[in-house]
């Protein structure tokens, strides 16, 4: 190797070392879509937290698919990608159900002492 191609290498080298530290730096962010929302403090917050962003999801389905309905919007690829977005979340939600009243079931059959 030349002495210039192994002056750029440690030039490029500097250059990733301070960009990277400037990444970690840097505050970090949510990325877009997401918005950052605080640690819940208990079971409780969390499930509703969940709840509601499921529930919002759902408003946002109904609302994308009712201007396709109308003709306000041909974009029938983003109405089936919000579609499915929102019949996973409510599945997935659904599934988280039936596994707490599953556990809730077995503690209830638990025998006592």
């Amino acid at each position: 190797m030349s002495d210039t191609s192994i002056s750029n290498v440690m030039a490029i080298r500097a250059e990733v070392i301070a960009r990277s530290r400037a990444l970690r730096e840097a505050q970090p962010t949510a990325p877009p879509g997401v918005t950052p929302t605080a640690p819940a403090s208990n079971f409780a917050d969390t499930l509703n937290a969940v709840v509601a962003k499921v529930n919002e999801t759902q408003e946002q389905e109904d609302v994308v698919t009712e201007a396709y309905e109308r003709g306000e919007t041909t974009d029938i690829a983003t109405v089936a990608l919000i579609q499915s977005r929102a019949s996973i979340t409510f599945e997935a939600t659904l599934q988280v159900r039936n596994k707490l009243l599953s556990a809730y079931r077995d503690i209830m059959n638990m025998p006592i002492g």
